[in-house]
């Protein structure tokens, strides 16, 4: 989590502001009960002795709603700020990320494999800048509301307000037997993800693979299996998740009509100083409490998620680059031939019991064609990869013109290469793009005769 929050860091003074104008809001939101109960005590005079005061129902009125001008002023304000800093939040992390998986090799592309990886760039980043654009807002907003409205209960009336406490407890308990049901089932959530993802991306990119074998039947199902598995697991979590409304609603409502009715029968009247004013001041109170902790339910959902989203992130992020240039780099002669030497090059993968190549010799010169032929899986495709170095050897060297290639910058390795992929890849754009690709200035004449 370190390795994404230090992300919110050239942020701190915005987010320091977001606090405090989210705190004067709460603080605002908790005076209107106050003043609402003081308006109906001494501005239309139901308090023991006062009577009705135009005047005060004008000034309590008055500061009702500056508050309320103040508070919305203050959301809009705060929420302009949140949106513009979890949104560059956002594209600092994914620019960050598609950098250092640029530098992977195939080894660590193997590790985490294609389809998880476009995933943690996309919903799981998305998900990260939908967590900080809401706890911006809610860290501080709502402990503040449950924390005010709970302590202005008490200061109205200490024994009615155990009725407030009483539902609180309620709603502790019950947010607790959700969280570990549904907890658990977060990291399988985006894990389905990943593979729903993985059997469409293996589906579209072997489509006429598909086609020639007459197995789109097969491919549908297993595209329909893991689709289902996604739905049924995010069904399940909906439904324990959506429980908790109501029945927050309803201990809410309880909890009101409840504290109006032992008010008005056993403290109205009773109590010195408890007035009707104070009396709907707790029942406000007691509903902004719960609707804090209702809120503060939906953060607990989310931190989980948050943490599972920015551990998927951050392994990509702290992963360690297998294939490093070297601290000292040889130098490029003036003018290179072109003659690749293998030299008792072993390779092994890391998931593999044995090694797919073992002791392979050969030199391949300049100006002549040199054709690998095999059976499919005898490791053509993984010898070829070895020259530009997305894989490293294992055992022995490869050398271009005599010079180890582990003794060049990657930079200067492939600048020396031309490479042509088993699977043709257009990418978007037009095709003199394509055609130029890779190349710095643009070669009309290179252009035409390709």
């Amino acid at each position: 989590m370190k390795t994404i929050l230090r992300y919110l860091k050239p942020y701190r003074l915005g987010i320091i502001i977001i606090f405090f104008l989210v705190g004067t809001r709460a603080v605002l939101t908790l005076l209107l009960p106050l003043i609402l109960g003081l308006l109906i005590n001494e501005g239309i005079g139901l308090a023991v002795g006062a009577s009705p005061d135009t005047q005060k129902i004008l000034l309590y009125s008055g500061y009702m709603l500056l508050a309320s001008l103040l508070s919305i002023i203050i959301t809009v304000g705060s929420g302009y700020m949140e949106t513009t800093i979890s949104s560059k939040f956002a594209k600092t992390l994914r620019r960050d990320y598609y950098k250092k998986v640029q530098q992977f090799s195939l080894s660590e592309v193997d590790d985490f494999s294609i389809a998880s990886l476009i995933t943690r760039s996309t919903n799981d980043i998305r998900q990260l800048q939908m967590n900080v654009n809401t706890m911006l807002r809610l860290i501080i907003l709502q402990p503040v509301f449950a924390t005010g409205a709970i302590v202005f209960s008490v200061i109205q009336q200490p024994t009615l307000s155990m009725v407030l406490i009483a539902s609180i407890s309620a709603l502790i308990f019950m947010i607790a037997i959700v969280f570990s049901i549904v907890l658990p089932r977060f990291e399988k959530v985006q894990l389905l993800v990943d593979k729903l993802n993985q059997v469409i991306r293996e589906n579209l990119s072997g489509l006429r693979v598909v086609r020639a074998f007459n197995t789109q039947k097969v491919q549908e199902n297993k595209i329909k299996k893991a689709a289902k598995d996604s739905m049924d697991l995010n069904i399940f979590v909906n439904r324990v998740l959506t429980v908790m409304f109501p029945v927050m609603s309803v201990i809410m409502g309880v909890t009101s009509v409840v504290i109006i009715y032992l008010g008005n029968e056993y403290f109205l009247g009773v109590v010195p100083g408890f007035d009707p004013g104070s009396l709907i001041a707790l029942q406000q109170y007691s509903m902004q409490a719960i609707l804090a902790f209702m809120f503060l339910s939906f953060t607990f959902i989310m931190i989980p998620r948050a943490l599972i989203s920015a551990k998927r992130v951050a392994e990509v992020l702290n992963r360690n680059i297998d294939i490093q240039d070297p601290m000292e780099p040889s130098p490029l002669p003036n003018t290179f031939n072109g003659e690749i030497e293998f030299k008792n090059v072993s390779f092994q993968y890391a998931d593999a019991p044995q090694p797919i190549l073992k002791n392979i010799s050969f030199k391949a010169k300049a100006n002549q064609t040199t054709a690998f032929i095999g059976s499919t899986g005898s490791g053509k495709s993984t010898l070829i990869h070895l020259i530009p170095r997305f894989y490293d050897v294992s055992e022995g060297q490869i050398l271009i013109d005599g010079i180890d290639i582990k003794s060049m910058k990657q930079h200067d390795l492939h600048t020396l290469i031309g490479y042509v992929p088993q699977q043709g890849i257009l990418f978007s754009g037009s095709i003199e793009k394509n055609i130029m690709f890779g190349q710095e200035e643009k070669d009309v004449e290179s252009i035409k005769k390709a």
